[in-house]
């Protein structure tokens, strides 16, 4: 339903930007949606149209417009497979697959995550007249494990502020070709787009953004693979697969940042044959619940495929 709001500028935010302004009296809306609202037309002072830029003076007075959500063009998808962890009218905690892709873009329209939930949750919500699928997050397409979806506008900027205050832990199990020096470590490096490799994310940008990830080793195994818990304190594209491989531990059957499956098929030992994708599970993950602020942790065992390696690399250990 559209909404028309109103708000007097008082003396203390004299000379405040507009959008400042309207991130500080409504925080439900995120700074990023406010501006598209201001740039369509959505927002007026004294019934003026505005730029997001324009200072505000005491006394005038502020009207926002928050359009209806447009209808979804998605179509559910109920055959997509996935399991529910958790859910309830604002939050939905599923363990996603490792060969779904989470949301549609080029090469992927369909067959999505977003399609899947659709199906099960129908009401997923929108603002500012831009229908959205509650995603807050995203894990790569071989990536499996946990992931939280917002099934309100309230909850979705609440886990959205979470994430930017770094008020969500989430912890990944990642199986990799190389020992770390130590047992545990952090790694602390930008990660931009590759200078050459345009598709490939690198430590080695030149506009990289600052990104943190911390590991403890959980087992060393032969031929120099290892068992990794990740933490990541910040959520930059493909972090946890370019500072693992930057210390020369990729991730094992990596295709784009690690050594792939090619050594596999040369030898491989124990495990040819049964890595297929890149080794990399998000396992848990914390919050804080969006309306009743409780803090919530689900986990979630290693899938099949994960396991199956494990317990060749442990049998391979006892031979």
């Amino acid at each position: 339903m559209a909404q028309s709001l109103q708000y007097l500028v008082p003396k203390h935010t004299s000379g405040e930007r507009l959008d400042r302004f309207l991130a500080g009296v409504n925080p439900d809306l995120s700074r990023s949606q406010l501006k598209r609202l201001i740039d369509q037309g959505h927002v007026q002072v004294d019934n003026a149209p505005v730029k997001a830029s324009q200072k505000l003076k005491e006394g005038q007075t502020v009207t926002l417009f928050v359009p209806s959500p447009i209808p979804s063009q998605l179509v559910p998808e109920p055959d997509i497979s996935f399991d529910i962890i958790y859910q309830d009218q604002d939050v939905i905690v599923v363990n996603k697959p490792a060969g779904l892709v989470v949301h549609p873009a080029a090469g992927h329209r369909t067959g999505t995550l977003v399609q899947g939930l659709l199906a099960v949750c129908p009401d997923l919500t929108g603002i500012g007249g831009e229908a959205r699928p509650g995603i807050v997050h995203r894990l790569d397409k071989d990536t499996s494990g946990i992931m939280m979806v917002a099934k309100t506008d309230r909850a979705h900027q609440s886990l959205v502020n979470q994430f930017t205050d770094g008020r969500i832990t989430k912890f990944y199990v990642a199986l990799c070709r190389g020992w770390p020096k130590m047992d545990q470590g952090e790694i602390d490096a930008p990660i931009g787009r590759h200078p050459v490799r345009r598709k490939e994310m690198s430590t080695r940008s030149n506009s990289g953004r600052s990104a943190l990830t911390r590991f403890t080793v959980l087992r060393r195994f032969g031929q120099r693979i290892s068992l990794l818990r990740v933490n990541i304190l910040t959520g930059r594209t493909h972090q946890i697969r370019v500072h693992l491989a930057s210390i020369g531990c990729p991730i094992l059957g990596d295709r784009v940042y690690g050594v792939g499956l090619g050594w596999l098929k040369k030898g491989g030992g124990p495990l040819k044959g049964l890595v297929k994708r890149q080794m990399l599970h998000a396992q848990s993950i914390s919050f804080l619940h969006p309306v009743t602020g409780h803090e919530m942790t689900f986990k979630t065992d290693v899938p099949e495929d994960m396991s199956r390696v494990l317990e060749s690399l442990e049998k391979d250990e006892i031979n």
